[in-house]
């Protein structure tokens, strides 16, 4: 089961945002969709992410000023995979990405430089379920 394609559970309709959307219309945009990360993309290519935790934390402590844009706060180091790696090795790769104990909550995929799809830890563990 873990030697299953990242493309064959992947989500194709990826919801992501530009980045020059203010971050509070950001955040907004992830709690209207009930995801915990947007792809920031120029055209087809990934150049960065926000993660709901991230942007929900630091709008409570009013760490933003008015106006703030995606670009200022996103990570631009994105871990990627491709849709043609296992869902072992996103597993790995999901563990080995975070410096802390944590694990990361979704990965894009990506192929050809362009965006294709995203993998939750969700989507990994219905499936292997």
């Amino acid at each position: 089961m873990l030697n299953k394609k990242v493309k064959d559970i992947m989500t194709t309709d990826v919801i992501t945002i530009t980045p020059d959307v203010d971050v509070v219309c950001a955040f907004e945009k992830l709690m209207k969709h009930k995801i915990s990360s947007l792809p920031v993309v120029e055209g087809d290519k990934v150049i960065g992410i926000i993660t709901a935790t991230d942007v929900g934390h630091n709008l409570i402590l009013d760490k933003y000023e008015l106006g703030t844009s995606v670009e200022e706060i996103m990570i631009n180091s994105v871990v990627t995979i491709s849709p043609e790696d296992s869902l072992e090795k996103a597993i790995e790769v999901m563990k080995k990405s975070v410096s802390s104990s944590g694990i990361l909550n979704q990965l894009p995929v990506v192929e050809d430089c362009k965006l294709v799809g995203i993998i939750s830890d969700g989507d990994i563990i219905q499936e292997i379920l």
